[in-house]
């Protein structure tokens, strides 16, 4: 009997101090389940598609954080956040917001997938929040495209100088394919760069985005495939209980007109848990252009649950490529019609 008791006192001397570690650098698990039921139909473009009910996620994601004090003011993180859907199937581990960083008073650098400083910075002031239809991606910032999460991406984030940050954000050329006689080489990479003023009623940022090798383009062998790049100014004033917001975008890539878009926005609490909200969105390439229209109500159970509705509409030129913000519907110069009522709780 006294083996088995000393036996037990050796084994625990030797897991106590991994326990002591994992208590006192805790790591946090957290969540979010979203899901609509839609009314939806596409009149019209490439791809019509006849009236019906169907239900969507809005980007429900399971996640796991943590830290670690180093001591000095240095700290050690980390977050693994993957998506998942609750009414279909789930996806890849870790494919959101994962990476794992240091972090001082001089600010925080992390490798990892994560979101680029023009996604960050110009969706910060999207009533809508992240991923449903009246989504600030529908028709701005290049139709989402210039809103990217990106893997193997080195970012660098300041520290808040009285309401003042900066976000650096570079990928590098892993993918790079050297040309040949009768193929052309690509080099690609992006680099991602905001600044941002957060302080009382007032929010603003610009961000510029370059992708390198990413637009194919004609030429001799041993050239690069070419580069788009965008620029975006976001904006957001608060008065009370009530929000205004705004933002514009210029898009430029080879080969095409230059992509002009902007969303404006509100969201108004009254009566304590009750909320209106709307935008308007309008994107234009060349000559053909498109039109988003947002309105919704939501009501806040607490802060981490509320019911939510929305309609929102798109009327697309033909050869415009306009869409709901999530579940994108019919194809190129459709008009679309979204009616949509869903819950959503975080944890």
């Amino acid at each position: 009997m006294n083996k088995k008791l000393i036996a037990l006192a050796v084994a625990g001397a030797c897991f106590a101090p991994t326990v002591m570690a994992q208590t006192a650098n805790p790591v946090t698990l957290y969540g979010r389940i979203y899901l609509t039921v839609e009314d939806v139909k596409a009149d019209g473009g490439t791809a019509p598609l006849s009236h019906r009910i169907r239900m969507e996620d809005q980007a429900s994601y399971l996640g796991v954080r943590g830290t670690e004090d180093l001591g000095g003011g240095l700290k050690a993180f980390f977050q693994l956040e993957t998506a998942f859907n609750p009414e279909g199937s789930s996806g890849t581990f870790a494919n959101r917001n994962s990476g794992v960083g240091l972090q001082g008073g001089w600010g925080s650098v992390i490798l990892g997938r994560w979101d680029t400083p023009m996604k960050v910075t110009q969706t910060a002031v999207d009533p809508w929040g992240d991923l449903t239809p009246g989504d600030i991606t529908g028709a701005a910032l290049d139709q989402g495209n210039f809103s990217r999460r990106q893997s193997n991406m080195i970012q660098y984030w300041s520290p808040d100088w009285s309401g003042i940050t900066l976000r650096v954000g570079y990928v590098p050329n892993e993918g790079k394919v050297d040309a040949t006689a009768t193929t052309v080489g690509v080099d690609p990479s992006l680099t991602s760069i905001s600044l941002a003023y957060n302080k009382g009623p007032l929010y603003i940022a610009y961000a510029y985005e370059e992708h390198k090798g990413t637009i194919a383009t004609s030429g001799a062998a041993g050239t690069n495939a070419g580069k788009e790049e965008g620029n975006a100014l976001a904006a957001r004033f608060t008065m009370g209980k009530f929000r205004l917001s705004g933002h514009y975008g210029e898009y430029k890539k080879p080969n095409s007109a230059k992509d002009k878009s902007y969303m404006v926005g509100f969201d108004w609490n009254f009566a304590g848990k009750h909320v209106l909200l709307g935008s308007y969105q309008n994107a234009e390439v060349g000559t053909p252009d498109c039109d988003m229209y947002s309105v919704g109500y939501r009501y806040d159970f607490s802060k981490r649950t509320f019911f939510i509705a929305s309609y929102t509409e798109v009327d697309n030129a033909p050869g415009m490529n306009c869409n709901f913000g999530t579940a994108s519907t019919g194809g190129t110069g459709g008009e679309l019609q979204n009616f949509a009522v869903g819950v959503r709780h975080i944890f």
